[in-house]
């Protein structure tokens, strides 16, 4: 009889054991959702007032939440508790109709370092990672996810300058994103 209320309380630890094991192993996948892909290297000096506003996605890479959109725009505007309203929104050329979704973002670490978390889905957290950014004007930006299946172009206007385009395209390749996998998004 003790061997088996020994034994018995050993399942017991081991249980509570691989419980804490795995709420650690979800923490940290979570965490993972807000780091910065290896190697890329978020934007400096980022100034958060001067890239609100609105801004046209000129290509992604391919995700369910954006498939099939067009005229696709993201309108960035301060909260009043120091964060970002973000709302997205694209035409839904299937259905005919607009899609909209609203989130918020916030600073992971510097406020002068460009690498966001941006949530839409309540305490989920995703990276927003500026990774190149016209810092003369602030008129395109590059950014990507906690990986590198997250690529998203934007511009201040619906069209960007083929050569200026041709230079992104250059850099997202070179920092290892597929490149031959954007879809460039009719405005």
């Amino acid at each position: 009889m003790p061997f088996q209320l020994s034994q018995f309380i050993r399942a017991i630890a081991l249980r509570k054991s691989m419980r804490r094991l795995g709420l650690l192993l979800a923490m940290l996948s979570l965490n993972g959702c807000t780091s910065v892909p290896e190697g890329i290297k978020p934007v400096a000096n980022f100034e958060l007032n001067r890239y609100l506003g609105q801004w046209y996605e000129i290509a992604r890479l391919d995700h369910s939440f954006e498939r099939g959109l067009a005229q696709v725009t993201a309108q960035y505007t301060m909260q009043k508790d120091g964060g970002v309203n973000v709302i997205n929104r694209g035409f839904n050329q299937e259905k005919q109709e607009w899609d909209e979704a609203q989130g918020k973002a916030y600073f992971v670490a510097d406020e002068s370092i460009g690498h966001l978390k941006v949530s839409f889905f309540g305490p989920f957290y995703a990276s927003y990672v500026i990774f190149s950014l016209d810092t003369h004007g602030y008129e395109y930006a590059m950014i990507t996810g906690p990986n590198r299946d997250y690529l998203w172009i934007l511009a201040r206007q619906p069209q960007l300058p083929a050569e200026v385009l041709q230079t992104l395209l250059s850099k997202a390749t070179a920092a290892g994103f597929d490149t031959q996998k954007l879809i460039f998004v009719d405005q």
